[in-house]
């Protein structure tokens, strides 16, 4: 296998897309079962599902310059649904490693196989960080039971990217498919930031409905950010909004949440925001830059 090398020239670029779901691999497997993604679809309006593969999204953002963090989410064990290959989404992003940038995923109740195959991804294929979705992969963040995973990911030095917040998955459906919204309250992460205070935490999404909490763990903990994604702008929380131009303009990303967000519609709602001009810069770009170690 390729090791993804990061080739991101920082001037040819405009943003970084901070999240960005690769809903489908080359052999015609999905990431979800057909059920969720329109349940998903329908909840971001986004009318049919689409499912872009690894190559897809890499011309779609090269087209706008913009950099993208790529990545899937293993929830085997809670939904009984294969996960796409991790090391197949590395690979292609390393096919173009001057736009993407890989993340893993693992499924965390899979005990000590999942610390081992966090190491793999990381050290062996390059993956900058992992990708966690609580309510879908069914676990509390702060159970110390995931607590060697976190260390394995602290002691490597890269970014844990957690869902927080109400999800599209399972949207409408009777019992939300019995996915649970409270294992994605950002305040079970606070306890996850204090014990690892060397951990890079992203909180994924403003956290609705925890938005204040969300800004509170944040502004607390300097080893948590925020990206952007999964809502447009126009719907963010006022006291969100509020603080993007002070207290949260070097703690929050621009983050699409595509293929059900693109970014050409998210940008456009964050421009009719009252945010700074100097606040911008750091939110399309130079947070992740910075957090992602691109300098």
């Amino acid at each position: 296998m390729v090791r993804y090398e990061p080739a991101i020239d920082l001037d040819a670029i405009d943003a970084i897309d901070m999240h960005t779901h690769v809903e489908a691999d080359a052999h015609g497997h999905f990431s979800l079962d057909q059920e969720l993604m329109d349940a998903s679809a329908a909840y971001f309006k986004a009318g049919q599902p689409r499912t872009p593969t690894i190559d897809d999204i890499a011309e779609h953002y090269r087209s706008r310059r913009i950099a993208a963090v790529v990545f899937t989410v293993d929830s085997e064990t809670a939904t009984g649904h294969p996960a796409l290959s991790s090391e197949e989404i590395i690979e292609g992003a390393a096919r173009h490693n001057d736009i993407l940038i890989p993340f893993g995923s693992v499924d965390p109740r899979a005990g000590e196989a999942a610390i081992q195959k966090a190491q793999h991804l990381i050290e062996d294929c390059g993956a900058l960080g992992l990708k966690f979705h609580p309510s879908l992969q069914a676990f509390r963040p702060n159970d110390e039971r995931f607590y060697p995973l976190y260390q394995t990911l602290s002691d490597l030095g890269v970014v844990a990217l957690f869902h927080t917040g109400q999800t599209g998955i399972g949207a409408g459906l009777p019992g939300g498919r019995g996915i649970k919204l409270r294992y994605s309250d950002p305040m079970l992460l606070d306890d996850v930031a204090a014990d690892f205070p060397d951990l890079k935490i992203v909180m994924a999404h403003p956290g609705v409905p925890w938005a204040d909490a969300a800004i509170s763990v944040a502004t607390h903990k300097a080893n948590v950010h925020m990206d952007l994604s999964g809502w447009l702008p126009k719907y963010f929380p006022a006291q969100l909004v509020r603080q993007l131009s002070t207290l949260l303009r070097t703690k929050v990303m621009f983050g699409s949440d595509f293929p059900v967000i693109t970014p050409d519609r998210w940008l456009q709602s964050f421009a009719e925001l009252p945010v700074t001009d100097d606040a911008k810069p750091l939110i399309y770009k130079e947070n992740a830059a910075r957090l992602l170690g691109l300098r």
